[in-house]
């Protein structure tokens, strides 16, 4: 690790001083390639050098006390030790958590895949809230979210749909939102009072490229109809819906949202090349026995990854045990304390799975274990 820090701080030296060259100012693209370079070395650089600066303080604090006969002075040495030993130990973790490695898609936009699971009707009301929650969220965020297609129920909520949400850093703010979300409540239907439990499946899909995902036209078969509402009521007089089946896969995706056939056969195109890239990362994920899949269950109860319990207005992700007991404002948007606890989640297996949670032999110059060690 230490060498490898080393490294991206000369590096760093490197590209500052290349920035000051009048020639490299004067190239728009040039100066733009190397700023974001600089800057994504940033953070780690000045953590690195605060790192050492800790150390050599914790080092020289040990150092005096060792010759300090004053008893006063000595505790007080030993206590800015032990400040500064503390400090490194931190930016010891930062550094671990800078070097790890990085989900390559964290800064795509997303697909989100919304399905009734088990629960009839009250199934697909639960996915309409789900979609609500997330068109929320993405106000909240500033994002811009389009729905991509949409299979209403006749009760209302959705048999599925599709809402591409594109903005800052999408894909990493709500990729664990994949799995079977599961609702208890007493649905309106029901004249009896019992509490019903039902699910919804959540599919979250990096947003495709092309040169991602390469479709040879030869492969697709598309196909023109009128849209129609829920019930199979037509709501267009023109043959603007879209149908595009991708024959090597099997997948077929039918677009309607807009009055426009070339509007709907773009989104359908966007859809299907998240598909094809979602269905080749799980591959990749099959082969290399990789610990997370973006695969989101059958939609059976006990497969559950949060539940959004109405009779005690309460929410509980069972992957990091923590509930909000508000419930309303979770469906309204406000679920970062999951998105928060799920990332740092993420964080600590990225570390403890590249090198037993450690990232390198101890300095020589570092504090003792008892005095820098992890918490």
């Amino acid at each position: 690790m230490w060498e490898r820090l080393d490294d991206i701080e000369r590096r760093y030296e490197a590209l500052g001083a290349e920035l000051a060259k009048p020639e490299v100012a004067s190239d728009p693209v040039r100066i733009r390639e190397l700023g974001k370079e600089h800057a994504e070395l940033e953070e780690v650089v000045t953590s690195y050098r605060a790192y050492r600066d800790a150390l050599e303080q914790a080092k020289e604090a040990r150092s005096l006390a060792r010759g300090e006969r004053d008893a006063e002075m000595h505790d007080f040495l030993r206590a800015e030790e032990r400040s500064a030993a503390g400090r490194a130990a931190e930016l010891e973790a930062r550094l671990e958590e800078l070097l790890a490695p990085k989900d390559p898609n964290d800064d795509r936009n997303v697909v989100l895949e919304i399905r009734a699971g088990t629960g009839g009707q009250e199934a697909a009301l639960f996915a309409g809230d789900l979609f609500e929650m997330y068109r929320r969220y993405a106000e909240r965020k500033q994002w811009k979210a389009e729905v991509l297609s949409s299979s209403p129920s006749d009760v209302g909520g959705f048999r599925e749909v599709a809402l591409e949400l594109r903005g800052d850093r999408a894909y990493s703010r709500l990729k664990h939102e994949s799995g079977v979300h599961r609702v208890q409540r007493i649905p309106v239907t029901e004249s009896g009072g019992r509490i019903h439990t039902s699910t919804a499946t959540v599919a979250v899909m990096a947003e495709a490229k092309d040169v991602d995902v390469r479709i040879d036209p030869n492969d697709l078969v598309i196909d023109v109809f009128r849209s129609s509402g829920p019930g199979g009521q037509s709501v267009n007089t023109t043959d603007s819906a879209v149908r595009v089946t991708h024959k090597p896969s099997g997948i077929v995706i039918s677009v309607q949202e807009e009055r426009s056939q070339r509007q709907n056969k773009e989104k359908a195109m966007r859809y299907l090349r998240a598909r094809l890239l979602r269905r080749a990362q799980e591959e990749q994920q099959r082969v290399e026995a990789a610990d997370r899949k973006a695969q989101v269950g059958s939609g059976d109860r006990s497969e559950r990854i949060r539940t959004y319990n109405f009779p005690q207005n309460r929410v509980t992700d069972h992957r990091v045990n923590l509930s909000v007991h508000d419930l309303p404002a979770v469906l309204a948007g406000a679920f970062d304390p999951f998105v928060e606890a799920l990332t740092e989640r993420e964080r600590r297996e990225r570390v403890e799975g590249g090198n037993g949670g450690r990232a390198g032999p101890r300095r020589d110059d570092e504090p003792p274990p008892q005095t820098a060690g992890f918490d």
